[in-house]
């Protein structure tokens, strides 16, 4: 027996920012606590939301002592502000870092304790009650964090969790308009990590035939679109397509999981603080490199989703193909290949093994089972560079 959770209300689209007021007036709230990324307060995308806000009368606070791979120190500082704010509606906007501290605080505002007690590794604490009501505003097409209930938090070493369905949205507003700004760097790290969640939605032992229908749809749409929002991003058409494709990924991969390259992306992040987006791009082809010969048919078919005319291919020569179609999306939108671009050296290996092999929740999902030599390996061809491709 599977379930398919997803939030309360998700609303999408061009300029579907635009129902903020309406939505918080259906909460009664009197006082918004808004969590945004320094980032975008500085360039200003915030402007609109509390234009939005203002013409309104909704009251509202906004807290941006904020940082990417939030480590505990910080969700804490954001707990304790919320709780002395006097706040009854709590807005994430930004990107997922943001996100994952708006729904963790919200929630945790109602439970005793600090964001470490609740910890999917190390914590002692069950989450109980639901707090405050949440909305989560992407600004990225990326992430996913808007219809999942897990908040990410950086350890010296790796990353851990708070995954809970407390944690879900009552609304996300997913407006692709709020993207058009983006960077290319940003565009691609983060396009690259929907990717990953769609990919890896799609082969985990998890996957049924409803996250199987977003994954591809989203596979799809992110890999036809994303050189083109990353090096065009004035293109508008490109931008919404990666934007509808981040969300059908968010919603496959929180139902069907994601398991091998997040696996071992954390301890990139935990221990050489890379982007998770960065991190998931580096190690996406190795670890699709190792696990595609336990789940060709679906590699067969994602390869026709990436783009490639597999007709005359065997399944077994299409499940190849996949994983170089992968890699050259990677290579074609700019973002680094390998882990010496990122100064990560070869007796780094054995600490990232280490620390990879402790993320069972994640690696139970791979249709390939790990060892800790086998994600040393993993590790080597991403140092490396180097692909076998069935050899």
């Amino acid at each position: 027996m599977k379930s398919f959770i997803s939030p309360v209300t998700v609303i999408s689209g061009p300029g579907s920012i635009a129902r903020v007021p309406e939505e918080i007036n259906k909460f009664g709230a009197s006082k918004v606590m808004i969590f945004a990324d320094p980032g975008i307060v500085k360039i200003g995308l915030v402007n609109k939301l509390e234009n939005l806000l203002a013409y309104a009368s909704i009251e509202y606070v906004i807290y941006s002592d904020l940082e990417p791979e939030p480590p505990l120190e910080v969700g804490d500082r954001a707990l304790q502000a919320l709780r002395e704010s006097q706040a009854d509606f709590v807005i994430g906007m930004g990107g997922g870092s943001s996100l994952d501290i708006a729904k963790a605080v919200a929630v945790l505002s109602a439970n005793d304790g600090r964001v470490q007690d609740y910890l999917n590794l190390t914590g002692t604490k069950q989450l109980t009650n639901k707090g405050l009501p949440k909305m989560l505003i992407p600004t990225t097409s990326g992430t996913g964090a808007e219809v999942t209930d897990i908040a990410v938090f950086s350890l010296e070493t790796t990353k851990d969790v708070i995954t809970q369905p407390l944690l879900l949205a009552d609304i996300a507003i997913v407006d692709p308009e709020l993207t058009y700004t983006l960077p290319p760097s940003i565009t691609a790290s983060t396009g690259i990590d929907a990717l990953t969640h769609a990919v890896e939605a799609f082969i985990s032992v998890n996957a049924t035939p409803l996250t199987d229908a977003l994954a591809i749809d989203a596979i799809e749409r992110i890999a036809a679109n994303i050189r083109t929002a990353v090096w065009d991003g004035a293109n508008m058409a490109a931008r919404q397509e990666l934007s509808w494709g981040s969300l059908m990924a968010g919603l496959s991969f929180y139902n069907a999981g994601v398991s091998g390259v997040h696996a071992l992306a954390y301890p990139l992040g935990g221990l050489f603080k890379l982007p998770h987006g960065v991190s998931n791009a580096v190690m996406l082809p190795y670890v699709f490199d190792y696990i595609w010969p336990s789940c060709m048919k679906k590699m067969a078919r994602m390869a026709q989703a990436l783009g490639v005319n597999s007709e005359h291919l065997s399944v077994r020569e299409a499940a190849i193909a996949a994983v170089q179609a992968l890699n050259q999306i990677v290579l074609d939108t700019g973002v680094p290949r390998t882990l010496k671009d990122y100064q990560i050296k070869r007796e780094d290996i054995e600490t990232l093994a280490s620390e990879g092999i402790k993320q069972k929740r994640l690696l139970a999902r791979s249709p390939k089972p790990y060892t800790i030599d086998d994600i040393r390996n993993v590790y080597l061809a991403a140092f490396e560079g180097s692909l076998q491709l069935g050899t």
